[in-house]
């Protein structure tokens, strides 16, 4: 059978046209199913099926503030430094220097022997030079010095001669037993005040016996306030404590200024006494084991002629052993005893106790002995003879203590403060 092929054109047109048409029939269906939600939220139904809304995030209610503080405030975008990082582009925030760790420090041990162990204990001696007449010299060098501690020779290390301040204490008997002597008490004292220079202090000790220690005048450079202090001293009885009165006094001179390494001034203490001591609390070994420990100079003016001469067949007599302990004093510290046998010696005792204090050599040597055992060092200072052959004699300490720690010092009677005087008249020497 013959198509005709006039016909069949028509019949193609027809069914492209309706294969165009299902294509944009189903892509219409499929848009309209992909927008079923609806712009207020709600689902729409197509057929069976209902499509759920996409959850949005919950809104955050502001908190109970009045309405006027709830303003949004836009949140900053971090620039620069604020941000961790750096963005491209922008300067490195600044740099901040990051301090050293401290590192944690290693247990201390005594016996490593990797550990250098260095003696420091200098000891200093105040030195003074006369001749055979006791007259001070002032033009000894160094090299003409010689020390030895316990009969070994020490190197001397420091020397120096110049006029250094003075702190020294007046430690003053007013004892009933100075009855006669006390206007020349208060005439050789006020004598060594009026010698003080700049830079000199002294205090005021007034002793009797033991409970009876103290300290008139604290150390000042007011001669007035001093003499005024020296002249209003007065007698009192008890049982006399020359012992205890140079113990507190020395310790009170030593310890002034003590650790203050700019002060480099002179230490001594005057005691004015007869030199009778009638029960102290220190014993005379616990005082000389003190005065050993300290670098004080101890000069001695000892009203003993009105003492007991007469002695037994072995105790001494008052008055011998109120010599031995005067020259004891003097002789173990540096310093010098005198003894007047009339009152018009007290000016020239008092000039040459000043002249003495100030005219000395400072030797300082580090010992060869380097045990610190707390044993007792003898120390010896020679000094050779003048261009002449002049003989010249090296006074200063006997010796000292080398240092232990730990060691305990006696508890004794305290060093009071204050000028209260008991209800009866005080005693003046006629």
């Amino acid at each position: 059978m013959k198509v005709n092929k006039g016909n069949l054109m028509p019949a193609r047109s027809i069914l492209v046209s309706g294969a165009l048409l299902l294509v944009f029939g189903g892509l219409i269906f499929f848009t309209r199913l992909s927008s079923a939600q609806t712009p207020d939220g709600r689902p729409r139904r197509t057929g069976e099926a209902t499509v759920k809304p996409t959850p949005t995030p919950a809104t955050v209610k502001p908190t109970s503030l009045p309405p006027a503080n709830r303003v949004a405030t836009p949140t900053p975008t971090p620039t620069g430094v604020d941000r961790i990082a750096p963005q491209l582009g922008e300067p490195p925030p600044p740099p901040r220097l990051r301090p050293k760790p401290t590192p944690t420090p290693e247990e201390f041990n005594p016996n490593d022997p990797n550990i250098l162990r260095i003696n420091t204990q200098l000891v200093t001696l105040n030195v003074r030079v006369i001749d055979r007449t006791n007259r001070p010299i002032d033009n000894v060098r160094k090299t003409d010095f010689h020390v030895y501690e316990d009969g070994v020779p020490q190197p001397v290390e420091f020397f120096s001669k110049e006029e250094l301040p003075i702190s020294y204490g007046l430690a003053v008997d007013t004892s009933l037993s100075l009855r006669n002597q006390l206007q020349s008490v208060i005439d050789a004292a006020k004598t060594i005040i009026n010698s003080n220079k700049r830079g000199d202090e002294t205090f005021i000790e007034r002793f009797i016996s033991s409970d009876k220690i103290n300290v008139e005048k604290e150390f000042t450079a007011n001669k007035d306030d001093l003499v005024e202090t020296i002249d209003n001293l007065y007698l009192e009885g008890g049982q006399t404590a020359v012992i205890d009165g140079v113990y507190l006094a020395a310790e009170h001179v030593a310890e002034y200024k003590k650790g203050n390494d700019s002060d480099r001034r002179r230490r001594a203490l005057i005691v004015i006494t007869d030199g009778e001591d009638r029960h102290s609390f220190y014993t005379e070994a616990q005082l000389f084991q003190r005065l050993r420990e300290e670098d004080v100079q101890i000069y001695v003016i000892g009203f003993v002629n009105e003492l007991d001469k007469e002695g037994g067949f072995i105790k001494k007599s008052p008055h011998d052993k109120a010599v031995a302990l005067i020259n004891k004093f003097a002789g173990d510290t540096g310093g010098r005893a005198f003894f007047p046998q009339s009152l018009s010696e007290l000016p020239e005792i008092a000039s040459a106790i000043i002249r003495d204090m100030r005219t000395q050599y400072v030797l300082a040597y580090n010992p060869t002995n380097t045990a610190r055992d707390g044993s007792y060092r003898a120390v010896r200072v020679t000094v050779d003879d003048g261009p002449n052959r002049d003989k010249r004699i090296a006074l200063t300490r006997a010796g000292y203590n080398a240092p232990r720690e730990g060691a305990p010092s006696p508890r004794g009677p305290a060093n009071r403060t204050g000028t209260t005087r008991p209800g009866n008249t005080p005693i003046k020497s006629p």
